[in-house]
């Protein structure tokens, strides 16, 4: 069986870039059929949803899907004690997400989704294999199957290469996890329409596309191991910063911290750091407007609950109305990358955030809303203006991404890496090479989701020629 490739691979499996015109020109013409229009209407007239007349909180008439409710949150630590109240999205489902690979001549292929959302900016994006939430590939809405789930629900019959709960946006999710599966598969795989094999090159190249490739395909591909990744990485010119990225992914010795003291102070921060998070009435939050048509901030910053009504094609449903989260403002979310001893570092730190299950998960370098800083209320983040002052020539990323399109309406951060020169010290961080990060995103609540988009956007330095090239 011959692969529905985009482009012919050399004998290193390297994809050029110009040969995704054909991928393009798939993703084009899929528009006409593939789709989600959604139009904001007033919160109080989403069909199958209402708000619960005692606390405000609005549910779907099954009792699926997902809950907007409010929380109180106190967090206590070696700073200081915060606190304050917010909307949240509680859906306790697990959800699939999950990537099938693929070996053809010798090269690995991984089955991508072009998918439409309705928060999605840009309309269709590059997503996983499967991307589910547990009310939809059991059928709540009475909608089509979920091609490809058979795979991932009898994963003994196929080789597993990742399998893994990993947590979402703890700030806008409570408790919300998804479990991430790469499964590599032999035998003939039928590839239905809106499905494409695509290089591990070649989902590198398109993750330097703004808005292409989505959330929760991001995710998954963060879970991929390194050797996956030398395939591509073999036929670029062994230049000095590629090589302190192999050496920084394949496990070479020459770290900052070792990985018993990094577990040690991840450990720490969870157990000196004290969170409470409370269930508060939606409609009786304080410093947010609960209005019939939306709910917001006083301030007019952070985000907004809105209603969509959707009209789809190409979708397990034609039509369909929902809440869902949209930020206010484009946030920012970087990370701070540095060679010592021949090996890259990575600049981490340690966020608290109310959804997380285990208080706290490592976060990139900066990651914040810079336009919600304007008030002088919230303080600037360490490292922020290393990211927003960088010369051009120390950017190595710079790529405008969106955030989850199913519950995130235009919600969209800033990734970006900047490379610095010196080894730059913060009680509150830690350097880690990627091996280390990748160690522990085998492992769940260890990364937040910020930090494994970002940690997949590492790897299109070393996989792509662009990426090399800076």
């Amino acid at each position: 069986m011959s692969a529905r490739t985009l482009g012919s691979p050399n004998g290193y499996g390297h994809y050029d870039t110009a040969r995704l015109t054909e991928f393009h020109t798939a993703l084009d013409a899929a528009r006409d059929s593939m789709y989600t229009r959604a139009e904001r209407i007033p919160l109080d007239q989403l069909a199958q949803w209402s708000a619960d007349p005692d606390s405000g909180n609005i549910r779907h008439a099954s009792g699926k899907f997902y809950t907007i409710q409010g929380v109180d949150v106190s967090v206590a630590g070696p700073a200081g004690t915060r606190q304050w109240h917010q909307p949240i999205i509680n859906q306790p489902e697990i959800g699939i997400l999950g990537i099938l690979v693929k070996q053809f001549d010798g090269v690995p292929h991984y089955l991508m989704q072009l998918k439409a959302e309705p928060g999605n900016i840009n309309g269709i994006q590059v997503s996983p294999t499967v991307q589910a939430t547990r009310s939809n590939y059991t059928r709540v809405h009475g909608g089509n199957p979920v091609p490809y789930l058979d795979y991932f629900r009898e994963r003994d019959r196929h080789r597993v290469i990742a399998d893994v709960r990993q947590s979402e946006q703890g700030s806008w999710f409570l408790l919300k996890r998804n479990r991430n599966v790469i499964i590599e598969v032999a035998g003939d795989v039928p590839v239905l329409d809106g499905f494409h094999w695509l290089t591990i090159q070649q989902i590198h190249e398109l993750l330097q596309v703004d808005d292409l490739v989505n959330m929760d395909a991001r995710s998954v591909l963060s879970c991929l191991p390194f050797l996956d990744l030398m395939p591509a990485t073999m036929a670029l010119d062994r230049d000095e910063r590629v090589l302190s990225l192999i050496r920084s992914w394949s496990g070479d010795r020459r770290s900052v911290h070792d990985t018993a003291d990094l577990l040690s102070w991840i450990t720490d921060v969870r157990t000196v750091t004290d969170i409470e998070v409370h269930d508060a009435p939606l409609n009786r939050l304080p410093q947010w407007r609960y209005g019939a048509d939306v709910i917001s901030h006083e301030t007019d910053r952070f985000f907004d609950v809105i209603g969509v009504r959707v009209e789809a094609g190409g979708r397990e449903v034609g039509r369909w109305d929902q809440p869902m989260v949209a930020a206010r403002h484009v946030g920012l979310a970087a990370f701070v990358v540095a060679r010592f001893d021949g090996v890259l570092h990575v600049l981490v730190g340690m966020r608290v955030e109310p959804g997380f299950a285990d208080v706290a998960e490592i976060a990139p370098t900066v990651q914040c809303t810079p336009a919600n800083l304007d008030h002088g209320d919230i303080a600037r983040p360490p490292f922020l203006d290393v990211v927003l002052d960088a010369p051009e020539d120390r950017v190595l990323y710079d790529t405008m991404l969106s955030e989850e399109g199913g519950r995130f309406f235009q919600t969209r951060n800033r990734y970006v890496i900047v490379e610095v020169d010196e080894q730059l010290e913060h009680p509150g961080f830690r350097w880690m090479t990627l091996h280390q990060l990748t160690e522990l995103v085998r492992h769940s609540h260890y990364v937040a989701m910020q930090a494994r988009t970002l940690l997949a956007c590492t790897a299109t330095l070393a996989t792509t020629r662009d990426g090399a090239a800076r």
